[in-house]
């Protein structure tokens, strides 16, 4: 996910009372299948369901209906201070399709954009759960995972992300007893840039501090952040993904990779001595459309011509090319066990720009690492997309995951 800020990781001291369940909506996850693939590519179905993120659930008080928090403002009598808010408040059931716009059949997941009911929910972020109060947890290294995604009806400014991050597998109800709620409600989102935007973190409201965004009408930023490790695999609307390296003819409407249709992404997770306690030594990408299987395209810049993966010293070119500091490397690698989400969103920040267009705007676009994409600078406003792009979705679909070379057929 594009990074805003960085910042510390903090841990909340439990109380006796805490994050509530509410009981006025039911809570039904949607049910979708997966495909755990053993080598030699035969491959087992799963039943297994998302769960959506607390942060978009109605947040209600114990004793009643009155919201605790509305539009970017938390309710001053219900929630005061972080842990009576906490003991007062109750995170309730989602209606998925009527409120959220999110869908399931089979195995595919598909997340709406801009839903309107009795409010207007803008995106969505859900999580694949392994029980009905357990994430489900990959290890990523030795292995691959793949998908299929459409993204044909994601324009400028929007972003279908699948990412994983090392939250807690019961997202934090066994770990702070004030967490009454855990992965049943979507509870302990946690990434890399230490979101200052979610509600409830360890139990405790994000009351103390909150600032309501002065841009967007749903969200505001606390004193605290969450952090963990993240991995993304897919960052992307039909224009541009943030997957590097790439040539300009490769991804898009018509290209190489064809973003008006469904395709396959494959993303592996090679170790230095082929294991899966081995160290990370490469993050290798395919493409699989219409039969044909596409390996990611070589940079075209110039001292990284010979990279088409992710390695060391890739990064560390790219890194040297661009000016940016590799803090990848600085932090090492990735926890092993780590959640699955997929997402859809917007960005009120910088309009995605980063993601497909040129980003900073006021930087000569000649320059590397400046252009990402051919959408306008003054494309991807919230405002514009949201009225202009409400029916925009993203669908997810045929998720396998197993050892290398063992979800698709080369």
């Amino acid at each position: 996910m594009f990074n805003k800020v960085a910042l510390v990781c903090f841990a909340f001291v439990a109380v006796a009372l805490g994050q509530q369940i509410g009981t006025l909506t039911a809570e039904t996850h949607p049910s979708l299948t997966v495909q755990q693939c053993s080598a030699g590519g035969s491959c087992t179905t799963q039943q297994r369901a998302v769960v959506l993120d607390a942060n978009w659930r109605w947040l209600h008080s114990t004793s009643g209906s009155n919201n605790c928090y509305t539009g970017n403002t938390w309710d001053a009598t219900l929630c005061p201070d972080d842990t009576t808010c906490a003991a007062n408040c109750a995170l309730d059931g989602a209606d998925y399709a009527g409120t959220y716009g999110i869908t399931a059949s089979g195995n595919a997941l598909t997340l709406k954009f801009v839903t309107q009911s009795q409010q207007k929910n803008i995106g969505s972020r859900v999580y694949l759960m392994q029980d009905q109060d357990n994430y489900q947890m990959f290890s990523l290294l030795n292995q691959e995972f793949t998908f299929d995604v459409d993204v044909s009806q994601l324009p400028c400014g929007l972003n279908g992300a699948v990412y994983f991050v090392s939250m807690d597998q019961d997202g934090g109800k066994s770990k702070f007893s004030t967490n009454k709620a855990g992965a049943r409600y979507g509870t302990g989102y946690c990434d890399s840039q230490c979101p200052h935007d979610i509600k409830f973190i360890n139990g405790q409201a994000n009351v103390d501090g909150w600032q309501p965004s002065p841009n967007d009408t749903n969200a505001g930023s606390g004193t605290y952040g969450s952090c963990c490790d993240e991995m993304d695999l897919w960052e992307a609307n039909s224009i541009s993904s943030a997957y590097t390296p790439t040539r300009k003819d490769f991804y898009g409407p018509g290209m190489t990779v064809n973003t008006n249709a469904k395709f396959t992404l494959v993303t592996q997770f090679i170790t230095a001595d082929g294991t899966a306690n081995g160290a990370l030594s490469e993050i290798r990408r395919f493409y699989v459309q219409n039969g044909q299987v596409i390996p990611n395209s070589f940079s075209t810049f110039t001292g990284l011509t010979s990279y088409n993966s992710v390695t060391d010293s890739y990064c560390n070119a790219q890194k040297t090319l661009f000016g940016d500091t590799n803090s990848f490397e600085d932090r090492g690698g990735f926890e092993k066990r780590m959640a699955l989400v997929l997402s859809l969103w917007d960005d009120h920040a910088v309009n995605m720009l980063w993601l497909d267009s040129n980003y900073p705007t006021d930087a000569d676009a000649s320059q590397p690492g400046i252009a990402r994409g051919t959408c306008s600078t003054s494309s991807g406003e919230p405002t514009d997309v949201e009225s202009q792009n409400a029916n925009a979705q993203v669908t997810y679909s045929n998720i396998r995951f197993g050892p290398l070379n063992s979800t698709f057929t080369a």
